[in-house]
């Protein structure tokens, strides 16, 4: 099938899954919402203290400080939200039997996975100005330019992707709706081990090397650096070598099983 082909059905797709975030609202506020309210949590309950104990602070940190420390982590955390709810629409496509029959459709079939994938990374890019925007609200405040803002941006696109094509795959793994929201709870988890929370060096040694040796925390150190215009260093292009990995991965597992669904 042309590429002419490909992109036409894949828009069809993506404009399938956009009327189904409108129709159906409630699963999206819920995504957004509890980034955001983790945000609350994290500010105005432990702000104080884990303020006063940030590096370079000497115990005078208050909940701006802190607040400035964990936006990086809620907008992983963000990212990994909507994510999940892929997980979720995907799971019930396959149970509804949906996929099945768009593969016996005249249709390319990459088009109904780059739909899901395209949708979910539209509903981010929202969610995250969203959580941004209240992150200013509660008093944000940042010297970083244009250019460090527009570069947090495209890394956290290009997570989405990556995680978006992770929870696609998932999704068609997944025997019920349930398990696919579920299977995907560890990416909610990770951004609490690592340097989203507090400083990997507060953490015992174990949990320290895990910490800073997993995915998401050469991500949050590198969009932490670009949102309040310090230097990226090496993170950068480690955050950008797992997003590139992740979205291989996930790409390839999840085409795998959808040309496994049998068609009916």
């Amino acid at each position: 099938m042309s590429t002419t082909y490909t992109v036409r059905d894949s828009a069809t797709m993506l404009r399938r899954n956009l009327l189904h975030i409108r129709r159906y609202p409630s699963l999206s506020i819920m995504l957004v919402a509890q980034p955001i309210l983790f945000l609350l949590l994290f500010v105005y309950v432990f702000g104080g203290t884990m303020g006063a104990g940030l590096p370079g602070q000497s115990g005078v940190g208050d909940r701006s400080d802190y607040l400035v420390f964990i936006t990086p982590g809620i907008l992983i955390m963000t990212v990994a939200s909507v994510a999940l709810g892929t997980a979720i629409a995907t799971a019930t496509d396959m149970t509804t039997g949906i996929i099945a029959r768009f593969r016996t459709m005249n249709i390319a079939r990459v088009s109904v996975l780059t739909g899901h994938v395209l949708g979910a990374v539209i509903k981010t890019a929202f969610s995250l100005v969203i959580v941004t925007a209240f992150a200013f609200l509660l008093g944000f405040r940042s010297d970083a330019g244009l250019l460090g803002w527009l570069g947090a941006g495209a890394l956290l696109v290009l997570l989405a992707f990556a995680l978006t094509w992770l929870t696609v795959g998932m999704g068609l793994a997944a025997d019920s709706v349930e398990t696919a929201s579920n299977t995907p709870m560890f990416l909610m988890i990770l951004p609490f081990i690592s340097s989203g929370f507090v400083p990997t060096d507060a953490m015992p040694w174990g949990l320290r090397q895990f910490a800073e040796y997993q995915p998401f925390t050469p991500i949050i150190n590198t969009v932490r650096a670009l949102i309040t215009g310090a230097p990226t260093d090496s993170d950068l292009w480690l955050a950008i070598g797992w997003c590139v990995l992740i979205s291989l991965l996930g790409y390839l597992w999840s085409r795998r099983l959808f040309l496994r669904v049998p068609a009916k």
